[in-house]
C-alpha cells in the first residue's frame, strides 16, 4: 500500500495495491500487519460501519469527546469529499482541515486519528461509505462542530447548492463554543 501524509501529517491517504483485469479487480481493503508497517501506527479496530447517502448529503463534523475514535474510511460506491478537522487545542494544526476525494474508482482510504472531527459530502448520485473505528460508538459523548464554521473555512464542493443535513448536524457548534480536546 502507498501511504501519503496530508497537509496535517497525522491524517493519511492510504492507497491499496489493486489487481485488476477485464473481469474486475481485487485488493486487500485492510491488513493489520501491512497497515502497521506502512503507517507506523498500531491501532485495534473494534467496529465497522456502513452508511449510504444520496447526493448533497453532508454528514459531520462528528467526534466523540470521550472514547475518541480513530477512523479508517473508504467509499465502495460513489464519490465523497471527505474532511478531517484537527480539534486538539494543543496542536499546531488546531482548527485546520484537510479534504480528500474518496471514490469507488480511486480506492483511496483516509486515516482520521483520534482527536479529529470527521465529515463528508456526497458528490455522486449516492455513495456507500465504510469505516472502521478504534473505539465503540458512544452517543452520550458524541459532539458536532458546525460544517460551515467560518473560523475553520472548509471549502465544500457544493457548487452553489445547499447540503442536506440531519437535525443534529444543523445544530453543530462553532469551534469557539465547542467542547474540544486538550
Amino acid at each position: 500500500m502507498k501511504v501519503t501524509p496530508t497537509q496535517i501529517p497525522e491524517v493519511l491517504i492510504i492507497e491499496p495495491k489493486v489487481f485488476g483485469d477485464e473481469r474486475g479487480f481485487f485488493f486487500e481493503s485492510f491488513n493489520e500487519r501491512a497497515f502497521e508497517q506502512a503507517t507506523g501506527l498500531k491501532h485495534r479496530f473494534v467496529q465497522d460501519n456502513h452508511s449510504r447517502s444520496t447526493k448533497s448529503v453532508l454528514r459531520g463534523i462528528h467526534y466523540q469527546i470521550q472514547q475518541p475514535q480513530g477512523k479508517l474510511v473508504r467509499v465502495v460506491r460513489g464519490t465523497v469529499f471527505d474532511v478531517a478537522v484537527d480539534l486538539r487545542k494543543s496542536s499546531p494544526n488546531f482548527g485546520h482541515w484537510v479534504g480528500v476525494e474518496l471514490s469507488e474508482a480511486n480506492h483511496r482510504q483516509l486515516w482520521v486519528p483520534p482527536g479529529f472531527g470527521h465529515g463528508f459530502l456526497v458528490t455522486s448520485e449516492s455513495a456507500d461509505f465504510l469505516y472502521k473505528t478504534t473505539d465503540y460508538y458512544a452517543p452520550e459523548h458524541e459532539r458536532c462542530v458546525a460544517w460551515n464554521d467560518p473560523s475553520i473555512g472548509i471549502e465544500w464542493p457544493l457548487h452553489g447548492g445547499e447540503p442536506s443535513l440531519s437535525g443534529k448536524d444543523r445544530l453543530g457548534a462553532f469551534l469557539d463554543k465547542a467542547e474540544l480536546f486538550e
